[in-house]
């Protein structure tokens, strides 16, 4: 499938950024530079131009209330809401809609290429810069654990460039799909509505997608990923096609003369990228389930009463004074701090990817 970007590579640009290519193996990075470097521009200008106008007109009062630094995190976490509701809905229809993308074997799995595959690639490419760039600028508010993540989540979606497992970067981006409900849930807190029959039937949404898409789909394509790397460095590469008269002489698939041509008869995937990337995969698998049983807490915990019990005196003082029984209040509870808060407890949630 052909790349469906509605704007076309800037030759200039494809040109600037062919050196880099050249020096680090990121073959196709100048047909998807302009990707790039417009998504990370976007979401510039969610961050910089649409949160807090739009925050200002929905919520002026919460919004205005906040510090310089959680301002910027409220704006952060309205760009990750865009983002992850966009690449899902993107990638859900990539992976349906690219036939080509259907019909690859192993091999093409890890060193085929569809337009398609790598404009999700790209475009995933494009937050992590953006991402890299704000917390690195902002250090201070964000902590050295979220710049690290950015650094390496932004090398991993690189190496899709040289192409490498092209066809999973419209799978493990699904791991998103969870992220557009802890974002919401987020702003549940942040709006006062700790508590809420909203915030709940999110809490069951946001577990049930993150259990469903990282823990279940995610370990099942971990596995698969990792086999097709393990036989991509213990095997060889079939010849690749360059033309379909010479394809018609050969035994592999005619498709190959798409997927496959930017492949070598020596290509091989060397050892340090399988470990890099099999490890980083392992990684964020294992972070996937701490993260789940903390959620689960931290969802549990929203909606507990409070273990400390007023004495029976000052709950009759407080009944006399505002007229409101004590007991039949059970909305709004203060929040408890746990790891959807963010920055109140210097613990932020989990990413993205």
């Amino acid at each position: 499938m052909h790349d469906p970007f509605p704007i076309a590579p800037f030759p200039a640009l494809s040109r600037a950024v062919q050196p880099v290519a050249d020096y680090f193996g990121l073959t196709t990075l100048p047909l998807h530079i302009h990707e790039v470097i417009l998504a990370a521009m976007l979401y510039q200008f969610v961050f910089y131009f649409v949160a807090p106008n739009l925050s200002n007109a929905l919520v002026p009062v919460q919004y205005n209330a906040l510090s310089k630094n959680r301002k910027m995190n409220w704006n952060v976490h309205v760009v990750s809401f865009v983002q992850s509701g966009m690449i899902n809905v993107l990638a859900l229809w990539v992976m349906f809609s690219d036939d080509e993308r259907w019909e690859m074997d192993t091999q093409e799995r890890v060193y085929g290429y569809t337009g398609a595959a790598a404009m999700i690639q790209a475009l995933a490419a494009g937050y992590f810069l953006w991402d890299l760039l704000v917390t690195l600028s902002n250090v201070q508010v964000f902590g050295v654990g979220m710049l690290a993540h950015a650094i390496s989540a932004l090398l991993v979606y690189s190496f899709g460039f040289r192409p490498f497992v092209n066809y999973y970067s419209t799978t493990f981006i699904l791991w998103e799909l969870s992220t557009v409900f802890l974002n919401i849930h987020w702003f549940y807190d942040k709006l006062g509505l700790t508590g809420t029959k909203g915030q709940l039937y999110n809490g069951f949404a946001l577990i049930f997608t993150f259990f469903c898409c990282r823990l279940v789909w995610g370990t099942y394509q971990s596995y698969q990923v990792s086999r097709d790397v393990y036989a991509a460095v213990t095997g060889k590469v079939s010849y690749v096609p360059t033309t379909s008269e010479v394809a018609q002489d050969l035994t592999v698939p005619m498709r190959y003369e798409s997927t496959m041509r930017f492949v070598a008869e020596d290509f091989h995937v060397p050892v340090w990228l399988a470990v890099i990337y099999l490890g980083a995969n392992i990684t964020l698998n294992s972070l996937n389930i701490y993260w789940f049983f903390k959620m689960i807490d931290a969802v549990r915990k929203r909606f507990e009463p409070k273990a400390e019990e007023e004495p029976e005196k000052d709950k009759k003082a407080a009944s006399t004074t505002t007229g409101v029984d004590t007991k039949a209040e059970i909305k709004g509870r203060p929040r408890r701090r746990t790891i959807l808060d963010g920055e109140e407890e210097g613990e932020h949630p989990p990413p993205g990817i």
